[in-house]
């Protein structure tokens, strides 16, 4: 069974469009936060700190797909549940769903890789196997 977290956003207004509806990248931002929040519910060190014991300088977006079933607006409260749907060697699919209360508003999947800075080339990264302790933590 998959360890879920859940992220709480309040809407604001400057996260609307003029009609009043959520602007879809808030979405993006929102999913990203839930990201980081799920590996500090989950007990793993802020990446400032991983980065000086392991290298580890973070977990970037390699690829995102959101799929959008109902408008939210703002004064709204809204739940991202955030899980890790697949652990493979390299990279990991986060899944995201966010609701506002029982509605579904959208969902969201997103690819990503445990990164280093690049033995050759420090201003490059290099993603690594996904760390076995890391994942134990999270699963």
């Amino acid at each position: 069974m998959e360890k879920t977290v859940v992220y709480e956003v309040k809407v604001a207004f400057g996260d609307c469009d003029p009609a009043g509806i959520v602007f879809f990248p808030n979405f993006s931002r929102w999913m990203d936060a839930a990201s980081l929040n799920f590996f500090a519910a989950c007990g793993v060190p802020p990446w400032r700190e991983l980065v000086k014991s392991t290298g580890i300088i973070g977990t970037p977006l390699l690829e995102i797909n959101t799929r959008f079933s109902l408008p939210a607006t703002y004064g709204e409260t809204l739940h991202i549940h955030t899980s890790v749907q697949e652990w493979r060697d390299k990279v990991f699919i986060q899944k995201h769903v966010i609701r506002r209360g029982e509605d579904l508003i959208c969902e969201g999947r997103e690819t990503r890789a445990f990164c280093i800075r690049h033995p050759d080339k420090p201003e490059r990264m290099k993603a690594i196997p996904v760390p076995q302790d890391i994942r134990s933590q999270c699963s």
